[in-house]
């Protein structure tokens, strides 16, 4: 993928005092949005559930705690100021060189002190490869989740969770 001047407008998650605006599925309706919510304890942090064209799915292996050696969604901290949308992009260029569009909400998963927001992505530019704390960087089919789950090489419950937010690979 060739990168040309990607100069988007981010949806921005933004701090309300002591609340914040937080995407969050509502059954009620049967749709997502933004809801405020009162804000929870932890490490705030994002997280890209990206596919390619072949219904692949992107997956880094952590070089560093917490996780060190799994494999998992690509993502991390949300820096001081920084929107939702705004970390996603910087997190994923920083740790598999793809610039990506951040879409809708997915979930949110806890891993203490983490409170981990994930959101769909589409890979826009860039060439797949490893950084930041990313030892390895790669588009993984079905056959080869269910490996890296049934083998222990996967963070936990990341294809469950990933079946819960209907975003296994398709191939």
């Amino acid at each position: 993928m060739h990168c040309a001047n990607h100069r988007r407008r981010l949806h921005s998650v933004k701090p309300l005092g002591d609340k914040e605006h937080v995407p969050e599925h509502d059954p009620a309706r049967g749709r997502r949005g933004l809801f405020t919510v009162r804000r929870a304890g932890g490490v705030r942090c994002v997280g890209g559930v990206v596919h390619d064209g072949a219904g692949r799915l992107l997956l880094v292996r952590r070089g560093r705690a917490p996780a060190r050696g799994l494999w998992s969604l690509p993502g991390g901290r949300v820096e001081p100021g920084e929107s939702d949308a705004e970390a996603v992009v910087r997190e994923l260029r920083e740790e598999t060189g793809l610039t990506v569009r951040p879409g809708v909400f997915l979930g949110t998963v806890t891993r203490a002190p983490y409170r981990i927001v994930d959101y769909r992505c589409v890979p826009e530019c860039g060439t797949l490869r490893p950084g930041d704390d990313a030892d390895d960087a790669r588009w993984v089919n079905r056959a080869t989740l269910d490996t890296l789950d049934r083998t222990g090489l996967l963070t936990e419950h990341l294809t469950e969770t990933l079946r819960q937010w209907d975003a296994l690979p398709t191939t």
